[in-house]
Parts: structure tokens; C-alpha cells; sequence
């Protein structure tokens, strides 16, 4: 007779370190994932309970913003030094964003080789556009006034290329009489450095300072 053999006992495979490390990862995000939903919960059922925390915290984050922006807007305004201070590019840089402090979303810098007359443009809340030229002095009210001839490059061009409603010039120095003359003939608009030295200070629009300034093109909230 022939002997059965007994039957062969199979190994049981331990599972490899790389899976074992892998179940241990998964038990521990298991674990993370459980404890992190509990928290939502608690914290969830505490604000529902204690509703008044979150009003309080909206609260104070509307005030910060608030008090964020009013700071930067402040920040951004100048006084006549450092205006002095600026090279010429930067000075068109700051009327920008003075007329941008206005109300003026679109202003742009626009000035540059071929620029026509124009360094800053914009459209201010009332559906105006500005086209305003800068005139940079490096000595202020000691430097070279600003004449006649300026203001034709700015009557030449800020209405029949630029599409202009209200043309400016604007300067950190003086204008001569006879261009302030010529200006009031031609309907232009010129910012000395009183009138810059106020408008920078933030305490009115440009379109308040100066006179005749052409009636809105839209209605606005600020009319």
C-alpha cells in the first residue's frame, strides 16, 4: 500500500516593510482626518452657540480694511518736498495717482518719447476725459517758468488727438502771465504749485480747484 503524503502546509507572507510602513501611514492619516473632523465639529457647534464671537470678529475685520485702505490712500498723498524730490518720470507716476485718489480708475501714465502733449490720461467719475501735461522742475518755484509755448503743445493736441474734455497742465514751478492768459482763451487748465501743493495734500478733487472746469458727460454718485 502506498502511503499518502500529508498535505503541504502553505507559508503564510508576512507582508513586506514597504506595505507595513504604508498601513501605518494610513492608519495615522486615518486618525489625523477623524481627529481634524472633530474639530471642525466642536469649533462648528461652538460658533452656533456662541454666534456673537463671529459678528464681533467680521466686525473687526471690516474696520482693519477699512482703516488699511484709508492709510494707504493717505500714503499715497504728497506734500511739495517730496514732489521736489522726484525725477520727472516719477512725477507723472504721482499725478496719476493722485487722479487715480480721485475717483479717476483708468488714469495712466502715457508720457514719453512721441507722447503728443500728453503724460497722463484718465476719466474721472463723471465720464470727463483728462488729458493733463506734466512739467517737471527740478528748482520749483526757482526754476524755469512754464510759457506760452508749452501751453500750444497742450492746445495743439489734447483735444484733437487725445479726445480730450478738460486739458491741464501741471507744474511744480511757476507759468509765466502771458500763459495763464492764453490758457483762459483756449479753455485750458493750469495747476501751479499752489494749486498742486492743495490738491496733493488730498483735501479736494483736481475738478473742485480748478474753474470752468466743462459739466458731467454722466450721471455720477459723486454729482
Amino acid at each position: 500500500m502506498t502511503r499518502r503524503r500529508p498535505p503541504t502546509r502553505r507559508r503564510t507572507r508576512r507582508p513586506s516593510r514597504r506595505q507595513q510602513q504604508r498601513d501605518a501611514q494610513l492608519i495615522v492619516f486615518a486618525v489625523v482626518a477623524a481627529a481634524a473632523i472633530g474639530l471642525v465639529v466642536m469649533v462648528v457647534n461652538w460658533l452656533l452657540t456662541h454666534w456673537w464671537v463671529l459678528v464681533v470678529v467680521l466686525v473687526l475685520a471690516v474696520l482693519a480694511g477699512a482703516g488699511w485702505l484709508y492709510n494707504r490712500q493717505q500714503g499715497l498723498r504728497y506734500g511739495l518736498p517730496q514732489l521736489d524730490a522726484l525725477h520727472h518720470a516719477r512725477f507723472e507716476d504721482a499725478i496719476r495717482d493722485l487722479m487715480r485718489l480721485d475717483g479717476c480708475q483708468d488714469a495712466q501714465r502715457v508720457g514719453g518719447r512721441g507722447d503728443l502733449g500728453a503724460d497722463v490720461k484718465g476719466t474721472d467719475p463723471f465720464g470727463r476725459r483728462w488729458v493733463i501735461q506734466c512739467k517737471h522742475r527740478r528748482n520749483g518755484a526757482q526754476g524755469s517758468a512754464v510759457g506760452t509755448p508749452d501751453l500750444q503743445v497742450l492746445n495743439g493736441t489734447a483735444r484733437q488727438v487725445h479726445g480730450a474734455d478738460v486739458a491741464v497742465i501741471v507744474t511744480k514751478g511757476r507759468v509765466t502771465g502771458p500763459a495763464v492768459a492764453f490758457a483762459k482763451q483756449q479753455r485750458l487748465h493750469v495747476v501751479d504749485r499752489q494749486t498742486l501743493a492743495v490738491w496733493a495734500s488730498g483735501s479736494r478733487p483736481l475738478w473742485e480747484l480748478l474753474r470752468a472746469v466743462p459739466p458731467p458727460r454722466r450721471p455720477s454718485p459723486l454729482s
